[in-house]
């Protein structure tokens, strides 16, 4: 029962360990073919914003927004399979809410 309780606790360490790294991570997305660019952390927090000069246009608002949500969607899809990627390799596939 001992054995187990520490595999537990380091288990538990590891995952503490990824889940901070996983900040330093970063994915990127784009939409528009790269006119909108998206980096996001593995923390699902959005890291940097790029809109090129030529996406932006007054007379068409709404496709600049659609391109931001795509880019935006994008990158969180990728931080969150980041993270469960990483956090998977301690758990070992094992689903555990709250955790990804």
């Amino acid at each position: 029962m001992g054995g187990l309780v520490q595999q537990l606790q380091r288990m538990q360490e590891e995952m503490a360990r990824i889940q901070e790294a996983l900040k330093d991570e970063t994915v990127t997305a784009t939409a528009g073919g790269g006119v909108v660019t998206v980096v996001m952390n593995g923390h699902q927090e959005l890291v940097s914003l790029t809109i090129k000069p030529e996406a932006v246009d007054p007379n068409d608002v709404e496709m600049l927004q659609d391109l931001l949500i795509a880019a935006f969607n994008s990158a969180l899809e990728q931080s969150r399979e980041l993270a469960a990627q990483r956090l998977g390799a301690v758990t070992g596939g094992l689903s555990i809410p709250g955790l990804t």
